[in-house]
């Protein structure tokens, strides 16, 4: 059976059982519109890294000695700026408290002033003496702060726990991923809140302020600004409507492609919701891109609808030429935008791989709510003298249009437009082989540098010695290896050459805390701040280091090297990891192995190598999958390489443009190439399909592409310059990765859009040459 047959019966199918059709999506969509109701927003620590990468099986292995990335920092700052006072140490002393009770904190690794594991240690006359900063019998009076103040000194905490000026106090912790109290997944969006609610909203007053850091606060921050997507989303779909009925002139034409396209996103919330899916505050502005494909897709159906009527033809039988002549190219460019969605699976971190599920179910949807049941609805239209008269009526501004830029498919304009072409895309390949992976900027990269998020961030960053970022080298040796000088020795080494790496603010190990106790055995002569090479001094000097500091393990056979660097920007990371790598080639011995990484950093690092290691294969999954429909479709590589050359040329001055905005490509990021394309496919298939026949027959490329702008042109302007106008209105919104969404999705709607106009008449001119010499 060919194609044609194929394509008649499912006409007769679906034109011969409307009512029942219709019957099934009121009720698939009642059912998936309950469902939608009961999806949640939800974020997880786990899935936005590479749980199989190296590095994060070195995180994993050693979790529960050495702690997770996933912590909390909250810094409890005096507004006068000096935490000596009354006031202020209730205030700590209720942070730490109210932090040890929210569920889901560790709380063993809780960890303040307060806590008894933080002690100081001195010399005296008999050797050493010490104790917990706060005393069992602190009483915040003169004389019990002037003890306080002198202990912290001692312990050697300011720049740590204490901000360097004295200003401020940091409370830690880090969290669980089985929330204890309910045996699930820790709620992050939940424990944002509480963070919220219970610490700052309950402890910051007049006197103190609150500064909370940290993934999950991130995130829930993240999803607070997510919230206003809501607007955003109403904004482009009322700008929309009014467009489209501007452009069809009819109210009923005007709400079939945007109901549709409605219904398409309420069944993909509702299937994510049957499925057990929650929507990660990331991709939550997927179901806009699916209501813009459904758009696009109906657009060009009520164009074709226009154009049918026109000829005199009824509801019905108009609707039917409309599934006759648009199934095919409509479901090859939804089959491409799947697939290419689908390849994002191939890559091994948890919200991309969701990204790809929830794409891939909604524009899945809009072939059945766009192709089948927006023009079986239409069938039931019975369209107005008036409106007949006005699709029939000539469009003499249209046709002169369609006239001038049918020049593009001349082989002497064509010419100079594809050197014009590929000038722009050797401008833009060099500027975006300049694109960076992983964030660019301090702070979070999905929120503004004004949000409190960011500038809780910065506050740390400046008092403290110590943030956040936290890249821990795992040192992997024999048991009781800090009682060997040699390997102790060599931590040591390693860990000098790594903290004089720029962009590493301060570093720890045990071999530098023994060095420091063991000058303190020596009357705190810095001359003996070093290793002892006689076994018995070295245990003396590393004896009084308690596993419960996270500087070893129980038989001192793994001891963390850890690194405070000045920030997570990508070239920091790159600089410190480059260096690590090439420090541990050299210096691992049969013994002492040196593993790559732990901590904030650690996982940062991990996922940007993962990101940069999927870049390519899926450009190439997903470009191999957009030409193998193309063949599948067209049966002409000419064809094809007319639809995919300015598809890539775009991709690449995306990706130029984002060098521009100083955005890296992140696990946020990354897919959006993927989505660029499946979003541009789109206008190159409907314009060949209608070239195609007549090009067969031998039409020259002039005239068989004035043809298509006829029959396409209008739709192909019009969605291309409609939706971007709709995503243009987030640059205002709270949430910079909206904000880079939205410029760069309006780039992408545009410009594919002049792509398929442009370059790929030209395109098609020059390989279709010899039609060319028959006009």
């Amino acid at each position: 059976m060919n194609l044609s047959k194929m394509v008649y019966l499912i006409e007769l199918v679906l034109f011969r059982h409307r009512i029942p059709i219709i019957l099934f999506f009121v009720l698939t969509t009642v059912f998936l519109g309950y469902k939608a109701t009961e999806i949640k927003l939800g974020a997880s620590f786990s899935k936005n890294v590479p749980l199989n990468h190296e590095y994060m099986q070195t995180y994993l292995k050693h979790q529960k000695n050495f702690g997770g990335a996933n912590s909390v920092l909250i810094s409890v700052c005096d507004r006068d700026g000096d935490i000596f006072n009354e006031p202020f140490f209730k205030t700590l002393k209720g942070v730490h408290d109210q932090l040890y009770y929210i569920p889901g904190v560790n709380r063993v690794l809780v960890k303040s002033l307060f806590s008894p594991s933080v002690r100081f240690v001195e010399v005296v006359e008999d050797g050493f003496a010490g104790g917990p900063v706060i005393p069992a019998d602190f009483r915040p009076d003169t004389t019990g702060l002037a003890i306080v103040k002198s202990n912290i000194e001692k312990a050697g905490i300011v720049g740590r726990m204490i901000a360097s000026d004295y200003s401020c106090a940091m409370v830690t912790t880090q969290l669980l991923e089985i929330n204890p109290d309910t045996g699930e997944k820790l709620d992050t969006l939940v424990f944002a809140k509480t963070l919220e609610d219970e610490v700052r909203g309950k402890f910051e007053n007049d006197a103190v302020s609150i500064h909370i850091i940290g993934f999950a606060k991130m995130v829930g921050d993240v999803a607070d600004g997510a919230k206003g997507v809501v607007v955003f989303f109403a904004i482009a779909i009322l700008i929309t409507t009014i467009l489209v009925w501007f452009f069809c002139k009819s109210v009923l034409l005007t709400l079939l492609p945007i109901g549709c396209s409605i219904i398409a996103v309420v069944w993909q919330i509702g299937l994510l919701s049957v499925l057990g899916f929650s929507i990660d505050p990331m991709s939550i502005l997927l179901p806009f891109l699916v209501f813009a494909i459904g758009v696009s897709h109906g657009v060009q159906m009520i164009n074709a609808l226009g154009k049918h009527v026109s000829t005199g033809l009824h509801g019905k039988a108009a609707a039917q030429h409309c599934v006759g002549t648009l199934l095919v190219p409509g479901i090859i460019a939804l089959l491409s935008d799947t697939i290419g969605f689908l390849t994002l699976l191939t890559i091994d971190i948890g919200i991309i791989r969701e990204l790809a599920i929830t794409a891939s179910i909604g524009v899945a949807v809009v072939i059945l709510t766009n192709l089948v049941l927006l023009p079986i609805l239409a069938s039931f239209i019975r369209f107005k003298a008036s409106y007949v008269a006005i699709v029939s009526k000539p469009n003499v501004f249209a046709e002169r249009c369609w006239q001038r830029m049918s020049h593009f498919a001349n082989p002497k304009v064509a010419v100079v437009v594809v050197l014009s072409a590929l000038v722009l895309y050797g401008l833009a390949a060099h500027q975006s082989s300049k694109m960076r992976i992983g964030a660019l900027h301090a702070g979070a990269p999905a929120l503004h540098e004004s949000s409190r998020y960011n500038q809780d961030t910065a506050l740390i960053t400046e008092r403290y010695a110590i943030t956040v970022d936290i890249l821990k080298v795992l040192v992997e040796t024999k048991a009781d290896a800090c009682t060997f000088h040699d390997v102790m020795d060599t931590i040591d080494q390693f860990q000098w050459h790594l903290e004089n790496i720029d962009g590493v603010q301060s570093a720890i190990s045990l071999p530098s805390v023994a060095k420091q106790v063991n000058a303190g055995y020596n009357e705190g002569n810095v001359n003996w701040r070093i290793l002892p090479r006689n076994s018995q001094s070295l245990v003396q000097a590393s004896a009084r280091v308690e596993t419960s500091t996270g500087l070893l393990n129980t038989d001192c056979s793994v001891m963390p090297i850890v690194l405070f660097l000045t920030d997570h920007k990508a070239e920091t990371i790159n600089r410190v990891i480059d260096q690590a790598k090439i420090l541990a080639a050299k210096m691992e011995t049969d013994e002492i192995k040196f593993k790559l990484a732990s901590g904030a950093v650690g996982v940062m690092a991990a996922t940007n190598e993962a990101v940069e290691a999927a870049q390519t294969p899926m450009m190439m999954y997903v470009y191999g999958a957009v030409i193998i429909l193309c063949l599948m479709s067209f049966r002409s590589i000419k064809a094809t390489l007319s639809v995919v050359l300015p598809l890539y040329l775009v991709s690449t001055m995306a990706q130029a443009l984002m060098v521009h905005l100083e955005i890296g490509l992140t696990v946020s990021t990354l897919p959006v190439i993927a989505l660029g394309v499946g979003i541009g496919v789109d206008y190159g298939i409907y314009f060949l399909a209608n070239m195609s026949p007549l090009i067969a027959q031998g039409m020259p490329i002039k005239d068989a592409y004035l043809q298509a702008l006829k029959e396409r042109g209008s739709a192909v302007l019009f969605t291309g310059v409609t939706l971007a106008i709709g995503v243009s209105t987030w640059v205002f919104s709270a949430l910079k990765f909206q904000m880079d969404m939205g410029i760069l999705l309006t780039f992408m709607f545009v410009v594919n859009m002049l792509g398929a106009i442009i370059v790929l008449p030209s395109i098609c001119s020059l390989l279709w040459f010899s039609n060319n010499k028959k006009s």
